[in-house]
């Protein structure tokens, strides 16, 4: 039972997204589906998919529901295994596991772990940079780096880095917004203030990199604004 409330989801509001005009029920323990034959296959797809995710630990949200049920409309039912068994990169300061949420988003996370620069492009909103810092503070826990660096270039809509008010550090700090507030999510405000005291998290923008020795450490250089059609490596979206 407790898997079934798991499934529906809040007022049924998961079990909403899987019935492709057909609908869902369940009697004493069993699921059905009732529809047109094509339909009644994807939503028992999708059923059997999520059901896998449940049994892998996973909380179902209305945002991996929609991914599973994409997965299956497109044909690549197969590759749902590869949404089970992640590995959790880092824990928030909450004790919130940080996992990557879809098959883009793994293929990214694998890239970071396994080469010295990656590039990654894609829309706003699908974790390029909340998955970068936890990468870093993963890294940093695990003493494989000494220093969290994080830069961004500082012009954005035309004005210059000299038309804000205050000293370097407050210039920069709209900019980076992001960055800190992933760092606070993972780290928390007071060790977050603790190793940016230390020099072992730093903020500086693009411009003041250059010439920089950057011995043991993670730099997360977050929108570097290149087009994105200067990323010719083949790859799945976010």
């Amino acid at each position: 039972m407790e898997q079934a409330v798991s499934l529906f989801g809040s007022l049924d509001a998961n079990i909403r997204l899987l019935e492709f005009g057909g609908t869902i029920t369940v009697r004493d323990g069993e699921l059905k589906i009732a529809g047109e034959p094509g339909a009644v296959s994807l939503a028992a797809s999708a059923v059997q998919g999520l059901l896998a995710l449940l049994a892998g630990g996973e909380t179902l949200g209305e945002q991996n529901v929609r991914y599973v049920i994409s997965l299956v409309r497109e044909g690549q039912t197969h590759r749902l295994a590869g949404l089970i068994d992640r590995d959790c990169l880092c824990l928030t300061a909450k004790g919130r596991p940080v996992k990557p949420k879809t098959l883009g988003q793994q293929a990214y996370v694998d890239a970071i772990r396994d080469n010295t620069v990656v590039l990654a492009a894609g829309p706003a909103g699908t974790g390029k940079t909340y998955l970068a810092v936890a990468h870093a503070v993963r890294a940093f826990r695990a003493k494989e780096v000494n220093r969290i660096i994080l830069t961004r270039p500082a012009v954005e809509a035309g004005e210059k880095l000299g038309f804000l008010p205050g000293d370097i550090q407050q210039k920069v700090d709209p900019y980076l917004r992001p960055l800190y507030d992933a760092l606070f999510d993972m780290l928390g405000g007071e060790a977050f203030l603790k190793y940016q005291e230390r020099g072992n998290i730093e903020v500086a923008p693009l411009a003041y990199m250059r010439g920089r020795t950057l011995d043991d450490s993670f730099i997360i250089l977050d929108h570097a604004g290149a087009d994105e059609n200067v990323f010719n490596a083949p790859g799945q979206p976010l």
